[in-house]
């Protein structure tokens, strides 16, 4: 999808505006370790990426908000005063922002808008985060709302907690918005601190790969998962007072874990507490150039997701499998939220046409769905385009 071509899906739509439209542009995200430990207050290692959404948005002269995307045939039309639930997915994510700004006593005006994405709707790479960042964008711009970029991640996060019901920590929003060419950021989600990190893979690539096994958050164990959690946090604080299990080292979590007397939940705070560990070892690999270290975190990563935290399935755990057994991959694991969605694998780039042919007739042969593969390139977070 270029600019051009957002444009032209906008005029087919509503016609020439009065005045120019403006484009804007928000990345999805992988997740290249750190897997949910964001909602547990914990570390996490994101790139944006060079594919995301684009909006393509004009004033018009009516108390109305047109959404429309070149993705869907779904369109739909809502008063600048209310939003309401108009029964489709998609619609509830520009919605939801929408929803916040209103709530904070912003006043919005009649607006078209085009959406058009080129993140695979659906695969665990944010194509959900990046509809809300490039709305956000957007309407503080074109409206003069004044709000920084943080302020926009925490209204899409809010967004997407209270409009759509999926309680979802704030690393896709985070890493829509404040992504940087070729680096990953690392993000402490219970402070927001953040620093951009150089992802400096040498003759490596980091190729994501698409189960193209559909999945949806509302309807997934997701929510489960983050309320398993939070009866953990309520455990350990009969002898340690904490908000969040990502206040815990992993020391402290072996001399209290005790107070846990459920296996299951258990397992879900040890991946979080390792997890986060790993993420720390993790960055220290990328400084000492040690990339070989980096690829057996993420295997690490991986296998606590599915044994621990229980969000893997035979699709994701079918293609990291059938990753590590090519050489030159150095590690491979999901992400994203899981049940679904994508895997992430560093390859040094002479096996990468190797990989997608050994992986791709793998994973088709024992699952009999098709994976689709994406050479990751990192880009900027959320922006005007023109």
């Amino acid at each position: 999808m270029s600019i051009s071509l957002a444009k032209e899906e906008f005029l087919k739509k509503y016609g020439a505006p009065a005045s120019p439209p403006h484009v804007y542009f928000a990345p999805g995200r992988v997740n290249l370790i750190g897997e949910h430990t964001d909602y547990n207050g914990g570390y996490v290692f994101p790139c944006a990426l060079d594919f995301g959404t684009y909006l393509v948005i004009a004033p018009n002269s009516t108390d109305r908000i047109n959404l429309a995307t070149a993705n869907f045939d779904f369109s739909g039309s809502v008063t600048i005063n209310k939003m309401e639930n108009l029964g489709k997915s998609w619609t509830n994510y520009p919605m939801g922002v929408m929803d916040q700004f209103l709530k904070r006593g912003f006043e919005l005006r009649g607006l078209d808008m085009m959406f058009s994405g080129t993140v695979p709707y659906g695969a665990g790479l944010s194509s959900s985060a990046s509809i809300e960042m490039v709305t956000a964008v957007a309407l503080n711009e074109m409206l003069d709302f004044k709000l920084d970029m943080i302020d926009l991640i925490k209204l899409s996060q809010k967004a997407e907690n209270e409009f759509v019901g999926v309680n979802c920590g704030i690393m896709d929003q985070f890493a829509s918005g404040m992504g940087k060419k070729n680096n990953a950021v690392f993000i402490n989600c219970a402070t927001l601190e953040y620093q951009n990190i150089p992802m400096e893979v040498g003759d490596n690539k980091i190729v994501i790969s698409n189960t193209n096994k559909r999945r949806g958050l509302s309807g997934s164990k997701y929510n489960e998962r983050r309320s398993q959690c939070e009866l953990a946090v309520d455990l350990i604080s009969e002898a340690k007072k904490i908000g969040f299990l990502g206040e815990l080292s992993i020391d402290e979590f072996n001399r209290l874990n005790h107070l846990i007397k459920e296996d299951v939940i258990l397992r879900r705070a040890r991946h979080v507490i390792s997890e986060n560990n790993r993420v720390l070892e993790a960055i220290q690999a990328l400084h000492k150039n040690n990339l070989v270290r980096f690829g057996q975190l993420m295997n690490e990563s991986h296998d606590s997701l599915r044994n621990d935290y229980e969000v893997t399935g035979i699709e994701l755990d079918t293609l990291v499998d059938e990753a590590r057994k090519v050489p030159g991959v150095l590690g491979s694991r999901m992400t994203g939220a899981g049940f679904g969605g994508c895997t992430v694998s560093l390859v040094n780039r002479d096996s990468l046409d190797n990989f997608i042919q050994e992986v791709g007739m793998a994973y088709k042969s024992k699952t009999g769905i098709k994976p689709d593969f994406y050479i990751a390139a990192i880009g900027d977070g959320a922006r005007r385009l023109e």
